[in-house]
């Protein structure tokens, strides 16, 4: 009789009725609705494929089931998926009409219907099945006995056509596994397009058969074999998601002039008699890979035939490993000195009417579009290569904003009135430890701004760019997830999708299921923290981590030279990321507080500041056998001596001297110490200031 009842109540829980609000789906789905009921799992579920798709539906399908089993521990029966229509009977039956292509413009959307005794998904291609497969995932939901899919109907497709993510390899080189598991990441939140970085003034990532001094001379050993770069286009194509390679140039240049130094345009005058006659230009024949961060002079020489009789046996050999018909060349940041210094380039402008730096960067540019499209490639370039003369074949990609001097997202509002394709990705440098809902407020489509239709569909998306010159293969995990998640939603789901209190609640399961894909967001703090603490108990440590973040822009990286490319990355700063989980928690309460000053909500403020009152005295406990700790301790001292009289004012309801307070106040907006800032200033103001 007991395990009827168990049964009878597994069943009328998890058919209770669940809201949206309850859901953690993202990006969120474009139509969705809810009814009564539930789809309940057990070990007998099984998926079944139909229709005309490609093979990766097989491994999407195959790794949707081992997902699925690693969250429930149902032991399913069903192992591999490798045809189509063997078993008619299961419980998931996905249908997709074609082929789909990794490119741009094609047709990613599905249907996702889950009733009491069947999961279908209907899709035009395998790409758009695999979003649906995601989708399903995100919906399972529990109670305390089974696990179950809410009955609901989702139609979905993306807003636009490029989701991108780019990681530099160029900086800190990045593993394969780093890569792939950063791709599976991308597919969880239904991102398309992986921009990979592959060189730069810090080294050159593309093993070179016919060039064979690009790795030895300007790679330290660390860079991608082609059948590595074969194989990881390879598991993208799997997962839905386009490569798109860059090669930086023709600023950025010292890796490629490590290895060519004669296509270079830096020289020096050698004085060999007197007056100018006396003087004579040498080409500088040595240059070292840049070791620090920052914008360098080395630049390909436009006037020489020689660099693009290199660059053209380059995209020879590189383009064919790439089957996508996008190819970056960068563009950005060349200051143009070795060429305002050189009497040679000066006289090729001359020749060829060319006004400034710029019109020679376009003319320089101008002659890599037909190297492309010798291979069926199309040319992507940063805002730089904008100019009167460009070929309008050319793809904009907009940087610049407020830190850089000029309007946000101007340059794109200039391309698409321009006639050219574009896509975003100002305000989506995650690298610069912004916190998600300051990316996730930024939107592709501006405001603001009177575009025609044709104008707005050259808008192809955005990009969230990840720059690596301070992080490694061990951080930069945590670097883009799980903000590039609410980065996805703004790329994929309606523009009406803004609330940030949803986002929040959402990013803390998101982040939580991206590890099983591997991902070490989450899992890394704890080897860097046993590293500072010197393997010591380290709550401490762990709860001061959960009120600091890294400086924001790169006021971390002091002029671009405080942080070498084999510098520590292994410090506080590092195990610290934006949006801090307790500074988070401590703004809602404070506001709760404050608005309604109930004995229940004023003691959840107060535990909070116990707390740091207590982990100040244990942190200058464990400094004593951990050197790193120290830089921390005025951090943290800040924090506990504003704590204490807080207390007083809020527990004790004494008058504490508002010039005390705010004095201790802007000892915690210091961002002097260990490169981190403390996240919760502005909750501790809303308080001094109450």
């Amino acid at each position: 009789m007991k395990y009827i009842l168990f049964f009878l109540l597994a069943s009328f829980v998890s058919t209770a009725q669940v809201t949206k609000e309850q859901l953690n789906v993202m990006p969120w789905p474009q139509n969705i609705s809810l009814s009564e009921g539930s789809f309940a799992l057990t070990k007998n579920f099984k998926v079944n494929i139909t229709g005309v798709p490609n093979a990766r539906i097989f491994v999407g399908a195959a790794n949707f089931l081992r997902r699925l089993d690693g969250r429930t521990g149902l032991f399913f029966n069903q192992g591999f998926i490798t045809g189509l229509n063997e078993v008619p009977e299961a419980q998931l039956q996905i249908n997709c009409v074609r082929n789909g292509k990794i490119d741009l413009y094609e047709d990613e959307s599905y249907l996702l219907d889950i009733t009491p005794n069947k999961i279908t998904i209907n899709a035009a291609t395998d790409v758009g099945a695999l979003h649906g497969l995601e989708t399903l995932l995100q919906l399972l939901q529990n109670n305390s006995n089974s696990f179950y899919f809410p009955v609901s109907k989702i139609s979905d497709f993306p807003r636009f056509t490029w989701r991108g993510l780019m990681i530099d390899g160029a900086r800190h080189f990045m593993p394969v596994d780093v890569i792939k598991r950063n791709l599976d990441g991308m597919a969880a939140v239904k991102m398309n397009v992986f921009h990979w970085h592959l060189v730069d003034d810090q080294g050159w990532r593309i093993e070179m058969k016919k060039h064979p001094k690009l790795i030895q001379m300007a790679s330290d050993g660390n860079f991608y074999t082609q059948e590595e770069i074969k194989n990881v286009i390879k598991y993208a194509s799997d997962r839905g998601i386009l490569v798109v390679p860059e090669i930086d140039m023709p600023g950025h240049g010292t890796a490629i002039l490590t290895a060519y130094p004669e296509i270079g345009s830096k020289v020096e005058v050698l004085n060999v008699g007197n007056g100018e006659k006396g003087q004579q230009l040498k080409q500088i024949q040595k240059y070292d890979l840049e070791r620090n961060a920052g914008i360098f002079t080395p630049t390909l020489d436009p006037s020489s035939p020689k660099t693009y009789e290199l660059i053209s046996s380059i995209f020879d050999e590189v383009c064919p490993l790439f089957p996508g018909k996008f190819f970056h060349i960068g563009g950005d940041e060349n200051e143009g000195k070795d060429w305002d210094a050189n009497p040679k380039i000066q006289e090729f402008k001359k020749k060829h009417n060319l006004a400034n730096n710029h019109e020679l960067q376009t003319y320089f540019t101008m002659q890599l579009i037909p190297m492309l499209k010798k291979h069926n490639k199309e040319l992507m370039g940063w805002e730089e290569i904008m100019t009167k003369n460009m070929s309008k074949e050319a793809i904009i990609h907009s940087w610049k904003g407020v830190n850089e001097g000029q309007t946000a997202g101007q340059s794109l509002v200039d391309a698409v009135k321009g006639g050219y394709k574009t896509v975003l990705s100002n305000g989506y440098y995650i690298d610069l430890m912004y916190e998600a809902a300051d990316h996730y407020t930024v939107d592709p489509m501006p405001k603001n701004v009177t575009l025609t239709n044709e104008e707005k569909a050259r808008i192809l998306g955005g990009e969230a760019t990840m720059w690596t010159e301070l992080v490694t293969s061990a951080t930069i995990d945590s670097r883009i997830w799980p903000r590039t998640a609410a980065i996805a939603e703004r790329f994929w789901s309606n523009e009406s999708v803004t609330d940030i209190n949803s986002l929040r609640k959402r990013l803390k399961t998101v982040s939580f299921r991206l590890e099983e894909l591997g991902l070490t967001h989450l899992k890394s703090k704890e080897g860097l923290l046993r590293n500072i603490s010197n393997n010591q108990k380290s709550d401490a440590l762990f709860d001061l981590s959960n009120v600091c973040e890294p400086l924001k822009g790169y006021t971390r990286n002091s002029e671009g030279t405080e942080y070498k490319m084999y510098s520590p990355l292994t410090l506080f700063a590092d195990v610290c990321t934006p949006d801090a989980s307790d500074a988070v928690d401590f703004d809602q309460a404070v506001t709760n507080f404050l608005n309604n000053k109930s004995s229940e909500n004023q003691n959840l403020v107060i535990s909070y500041l116990n707390k740091w009152i207590k982990m100040d005295l244990d942190l200058n406990a464990l400094s004593n056998n951990a050197p790193l700790v120290k830089s921390l301790l005025p951090l943290s001292k800040s924090l506990n001596d504003i704590a204490e009289q807080l207390l007083l004012k809020i527990d004790k309801k004494e008058n504490i001297d508002a010039a005390v307070l705010n004095s201790l106040l802007e000892k915690c907006n210091s961002k002097e110490h260990a490169d981190v800032e403390l996240a919760v200033y502005k909750s501790l103001k809303k308080l001094v200031q109450a």
